[in-house]
């Protein structure tokens, strides 16, 4: 039985019915999760409309001139056409049952050990269970906002046209990337985060860079602020922070998200369905008989956690030999331009751990690409060694195709290269990676 499809769940349920067990998957919503349908896929479809339409903005004064007009018609007919089959999961269905799983429609509550209960129907795993029922958008408890028309994540990606102005209420991964989408489709934004920056969960560093980046482009931020009350009247959200009133036409709520544990029965197995999170062993065993995958173990919030720990679970539940999951390079990246790409510890994490470490930081604007870009090539390359081990326990690529530069830097931070190692490498010349060797260099100094 598998419990939630979002990519960990349908990738577990199509593996271990390709491996010839009898499986029945259950889903409530859409096969395939949040992903394909209201974030990773739809989103960055949005992050790669708005990029085009910086980058028309940069050709004055290297390579002519240009006019820029927003358009987000084709932005949400390539998200309804070709993302989200208009929200429709026909082919991951599909997919799933030509593998040979049974997909089940319904809420699926563990009933007893290796016991699932879908509607009327009751299912006896004789192999086990895996959980992967994911998260949902949460919202605040603030006064007026509860019963209003505002966004989530799920409502933003389905919308047909670009607002004219939006509050974002949440400076995290879903607040920033949405804001400067909507912000470049000439809508008025500003951000609001009762942190004291942006990104918390990142180095300072990629805050003030995003947040400088956001000024400049227009984009209001409000950080260190509580938001007292919302109002929601003739069309318009009113918000009250610390002695200012913001307005705007639509309030995207992005400040965090729940487990779906609540009515999955836990209990029945030994699980506490009031906790933020299912504890799991390094092979994914909740309790016996039971895996959990994806957002509910606490790992991230990510598709690439998901689908990593979905291949640790099948081997166990078949059998397989294999190394248990390791979390030590967890890669992530923000699709904000610049993009924020991290992989391991931050230093303040690092420290946090009582792990003597040491930094080493360098500009991507002071590399002969950077100078080659002219504009839009903001960002830096931040480490964070280990001074004992003479390894990398965390990295920071902000800048363009930060994502991209990330890959070698996990791979480092993952097979422990020793630092003396990378300083030893031939980087390729001009490009924005090669602002590694200073960074290397910096580890020194």
């Amino acid at each position: 039985m598998v419990i939630g499809l979002g990519p960990g769940g349908e990738d577990a349920a199509g593996r271990l019915a390709e491996a010839g067990l009898s499986v029945a998957a259950v889903e409530s919503r859409l096969v395939g999760g949040e992903c394909p349908y209201y974030a990773c896929v739809p989103t960055k479809m949005m992050v790669r409309a708005a990029g085009l339409l910086a980058e028309g903005g940069r050709i004055p004064g290297m390579a002519g001139d240009a006019s820029i007009r927003p358009d987000w018609a084709p932005v949400a007919a390539r998200i309804r056409d070709e993302a989200t089959d208009s929200w429709d999961d026909k082919v991951a269905a599909d997919r799933l049952t030509g593998k040979g799983a049974e997909l089940v429609r319904g809420e699926g509550r563990i009933t007893g050990p290796g016991e699932v209960t879908v509607n009327d129907r009751v299912f006896r795993a004789r192999r086990g269970i895996v959980l992967n029922t994911g998260t949902s958008p949460t919202a605040p408890p603030i006064d007026g906002l509860a019963g209003t028309s505002y966004w989530t994540n799920r409502e933003a990606v389905q919308a047909t046209r670009a607002p004219e102005s939006l509050i974002v209420l949440g400076g995290g991964v879903v607040g920033v990337e949405m804001a400067q989408v909507f912000s470049r489709f000439d809508c008025r934004v500003t951000v609001v985060e009762a942190a004291d920056r942006l990104l918390v969960n990142e180095e300072p560093e990629s805050s003030e860079l995003l947040r400088e980046v956001f000024e400049r482009e227009g984009i209001g931020v409000r950080t260190g602020v509580q938001v007292t009350a919302v109002k929601h009247e003739n069309g318009e959200f009113t918000m009250d922070l610390d002695g200012e009133t913001l307005s705007a036409e639509r309030l995207l709520v992005a400040a965090g998200r729940r487990p779906n544990l609540k009515g999955l029965g836990l209990a029945n197995v030994g699980l506490d369905e009031d906790a933020r999170e299912i504890q799991v062993d390094g092979h994914l065993r909740a309790a016996e008989g039971v895996w959990a995958v994806g957002d509910i173990t606490g790992m991230g919030q990510f598709t690439h956690v998901s689908m990593y720990q979905a291949a640790i679970a099948v081997r166990d539940i078949l059998g397989e030999e294999g190394s248990p999951a390791n979390y030590r390079a967890v890669p992530r990246v923000t699709f904000t331009d610049p993009e924020i790409a991290s992989v391991g510890l931050t230093e303040a994490q690092a420290r946090d751990q009582n792990l003597p470490v040491r930094t080493g930081t360098a500009r991507l604007s002071d590399s002969a690409r950077g100078f080659i870009q002219k504009v839009g090539n903001d960002g830096f390359i931040k480490l964070v060694e280990h001074t004992d081990w003479g390894t990398l326990v965390g990295a920071t690529a902000a800048g363009p195709a930060g994502g991209e530069i990330l890959g070698a830097l996990a791979v480092a931070v993952h097979a422990e290269t020793p630092t003396a190692t990378l300083r030893e490498m031939i980087y390729a010349y001009p490009t924005f990676h090669r602002a590694l060797e200073p960074a290397l260099h910096a580890l020194t100094t």
